[in-house]
């Protein structure tokens, strides 16, 4: 079923915002959307190859989008540092 395309938008933007303030990172709403719904991507295949997967509910993907997000700042930042 999964949560619709709106759905995923909300997620999204939840998701980014909270993996934002946790790793203290300056997004604005739009990055904040990208960012849950490709970490949400990012991180659900990962979790996929070794065999976990998530609920396509509202709080796991929270979770996992906001996890990703968090992964994806990081990289980002290892980066850029270099």
């Amino acid at each position: 079923m999964g949560l619709g395309f709106i759905g995923s938008i909300i997620v999204g933007g939840l998701a980014g915002w909270i993996a934002s303030m946790l790793m203290k990172a300056d997004t604005g709403l739009f990055l904040n959307i990208i960012l849950g719904i490709v970490g949400a991507i990012v991180l659900n295949l990962i979790l996929g190859w070794i065999g976990i997967y998530a609920e396509e509910a509202f709080l796991p993907q929270l979770f996992v989008g906001a996890a990703g997000a968090a992964i994806l700042i990081w990289g980002y930042r290892a980066i850029k540092s270099r």
